[in-house]
């Protein structure tokens, strides 16, 4: 499960990263991170996919939700077994009777 975490938390990193320091020019003297790069490939993705390059962030990051939606269920349902346990305990911990019914909590109001 670690490495199943890893290799979808690795390239949605190492994207993000790219993205953000392209498109701020945020270079450091790497071409790759130039903000002519940033353009070209949006440009380049634009042209091949037949749609303006300004619309194609949102597309990735709607994609990168759907993704992660997808790989929390995944992972909720390897380990429902025990996020029920935890949930009852919590349930239990937070709803015992004593506290219900005390003298603070009842209303004062005929």
């Amino acid at each position: 499960m670690k490495w199943f975490l890893i290799f979808w938390a690795g390239p949605i990193v190492f994207l993000g990263g790219w993205y953000w320091l392209s498109y701020y020019d945020m270079s450091f003297g790497i071409f790759m991170l130039s903000r002519q790069v940033h353009d070209l490939t949006f440009e380049l993705y634009g042209k091949a996919l037949g749609i303006p390059p300004e619309t194609i962030p949102p597309l990735v990051a709607r994609a990168i939700a759907v993704d992660s939606l997808v790989v929390f269920a995944i992972i909720g349902l390897r380990k429902r077994k025990s996020i029920i346990a935890w949930w009852k305990a919590r349930q239990a911990l937070n709803s015992s009777p004593s506290d219900l019914a005390s003298k603070e909590s009842l209303s004062s109001a005929p």
